[in-house]
């Protein structure tokens, strides 16, 4: 009998790819902001950083050349706790989905 992965571990692994090649989102601090970086789909010029508590985001550029002082625009429907949320649900349906062993 195979070892289960859990949800955390995928997020560990996922975290040791360098950031271009991360396909979950993560968390980063600097200048005392929490943010979660969404990883950039193959379309995407640039990844974009979602504040962890708020409906506001920024261009992963933008947030690693100036980090807490970086220039946040509001968004409508999407918080770094969203995308979070998100991740984890998705993943957590494909483990009892089995696709994960």
């Amino acid at each position: 009998m195979s070892a289960m992965i859990d949800i955390d571990q995928i997020f560990r692994e996922d975290h040791d790819n360098p950031p271009s090649e991360r396909t979950l989102p993560w968390e980063e601090t600097r200048g005392g902001i929490a943010v979660v970086v969404e990883p950039k789909p193959h379309w995407a010029e640039d990844m974009r950083v979602f504040r962890l508590d708020a409906r506001e985001y920024c261009r992963y550029a933008e947030w690693t050349a100036h980090g807490g002082r970086a220039r946040f625009y509001g968004h409508i429907d999407t918080s770094g706790d969203d995308l979070m949320m998100q991740a984890r649900a998705m993943i957590a349906r494909e483990i009892a989905d089995g696709l994960w062993g």
